[in-house]
């Protein structure tokens, strides 16, 4: 008897999904399976941010599958011999998922549907997490681009982004082997995604709530409130100006298809400016894909080669320290690092003034950086994380210049001008005065117990021109 196996991986949702309903739309017997995978080659395994959200996604996903008739089963270990089991557990007579984008994934695929058309399976792909994918989007010559405003431009040339699929409601009926079992699954809480020994993550639950519900909730707030000033709210750490969907699209939760839309039937004639600020922000995020699909050792290797000479500076362990937990002494940085130690997630404009601190103030190679978010972001995802890090760096793709530091008293003064964040995550200094907040040092009597700055400004950013001179003259 025939039956189907749809294969999950990011796109832990039941609306617009485009394998799932095409599985359904089959009507055969249906295993729907997630197969944590940290052993197949060049895989890279998930940061404790982003296992602590997966936890609570496939909770959320499994109930919303109980709900539609479906099963969630849970297998660990390597993909493709996991589905080469399930498939003969099944009987499966066909293979469904959505497609992917990083390196190791893509051969990981192909591998599988290699197997499939070896083994008279019918196996079929589909795009579910990019509105645009790579080799859709080439510049005249026929190659990939390499500055965000022409790729983005010839995005919106391409065309309007498909209408979403409404969400499943109904599914078939369970597949089951030949004598009559369901297929095994694992149990969730013994793959020991959660933190114990210490449970660091009662900020998170505080801040978020992972799975479908949660994203379309957080994406209907966004609707409802900040998406109109999202120009200038985005640029205040202090306020909620941002859509806080990151994690969600990271593990597809929502799909990039019905946020664009929803933004559509918002604004169904002309949208403020402000919303085409944030629709180039989803952007972005497609950029960042394309970069990995051409460039899949993205996180380890500069995307500009001629920074494989670049001087960097191995940080002492005290001040890598100090910036890994906010203690550099220079407040908007350290709200930022203690905010996302606290709540797995950085206001964006302080992410590039954090990162901005590690890879020029203190010289630090960005793969340490990156590493560090790859651990402590629940929205780290395998393109935006490294492509935005060698972004500040200035080694990556339409890099910011060398040239350009961060300073993060003048961040701090422009865009929380009264310190509202700076007093929300760093107490020490929560007494002091609009004025003196950015600058503590210079009140030490009103900022006991706050850390001396660990480098001064001047001097790292000349030191930084100095090393970028360097490499631009040899």
């Amino acid at each position: 008897m025939p039956s189907t196996i749809v294969w999950l991986r990011d796109d832990l949702r039941l609306d617009d999904n485009p394998a799932l309903a095409d599985a359904a739309a089959l009507g055969h017997p249906l295993t729907v399976v997630y197969v944590l995978d940290e052993e197949s080659p060049g895989v890279r395994a998930l940061g404790g941010a982003a296992k602590w959200w997966l936890h609570h996604s496939l909770e959320s996903l499994a109930g919303g599958l109980e709900s539609a008739g479906a099963r969630l089963v849970l297998r660990r270990g390597n993909a493709a011999a996991i589905i080469h089991e399930l498939a003969s557990e099944t009987g499966a007579t066909h293979l469904r998922w959505n497609r992917r984008y990083g390196g190791p994934e893509r051969s990981i695929d192909a591998g599988v549907k290699t197997w499939a058309g070896e083994h008279d399976l019918d196996a079929a792909s589909f795009q579910a997490s990019l509105m645009f994918e790579p080799w859709t989007v080439r510049t005249g010559a026929g190659g990939p681009y390499k500055v965000f405003t022409p790729f983005w431009r010839a995005c919106l040339e391409s065309g309007e982004p498909r209408m979403p699929s409404d969400a499943l409601r109904n599914l078939p009926p369970l597949a089951r082997g030949d004598d009559g079992a369901l297929p095994h699954s694992d149990d969730l809480d013994a793959w020991g995604l959660l933190p114990r020994s210490p449970d660091w993550s009662a900020g998170l639950a505080d801040e978020w709530t992972p799975g479908e519900a949660g994203a379309h909730s957080r994406l209907q707030d966004f609707l409802d409130g900040p998406v109109e000033d999202y120009g200038t709210g985005r640029d205040r750490p202090g306020v909620e100006g941002t859509s806080r969907l990151s994690p969600h699209l990271r593990f597809g939760e929502i799909s990039p298809f019905r946020v664009w839309h929803a933004l559509r039937e918002r604004f169904p004639r002309q949208a403020p400016a402000d919303v085409g600020i944030f629709r180039s922000e989803l952007g972005w995020r497609e950029f960042c894909w394309q970069l990995l699909y051409e460039n899949p050792e993205l996180a380890t290797r500069n995307y500009r080669p001629d920074f494989d000479r670049f001087e960097w500076q191995t940080p002492s362990d005290a001040e890598l320290e100090a910036w890994q937990q906010g203690r550099t002494g220079y407040p908007l940085v350290d709200a930022g690092m203690r905010q996302l130690w606290q709540t797995g997630w950085m206001h964006n404009r302080v992410r590039m003034a954090a990162a901005s601190f590690l890879v020029k103030n203190l010289l630090a190679d960005w793969r340490l950086g990156e590493a560090w978010f790859w651990d402590t972001l629940v929205d780290a995802d395998s393109a935006s994380n490294p492509a935005n890090w060698q972004w500040v760096a200035g080694s990556g793709a339409d890099a910011s210049p060398y040239f350009r530091i961060f300073n993060p008293v003048t961040q701090s003064k422009k865009f929380d001008a009264v310190g509202r964040y700076l007093r929300q995550y760093i107490p020490e200094i929560a007494g002091m005065d609009d004025k003196a907040i950015h600058e503590p040092w210079k009140a030490p009597e009103q900022a006991a117990g706050y850390p001396e700055p660990v480098v001064g400004l001047p001097e790292s950013r000349e030191r930084a021109l100095d090393t970028y001179q360097k490499l631009k003259d040899s």
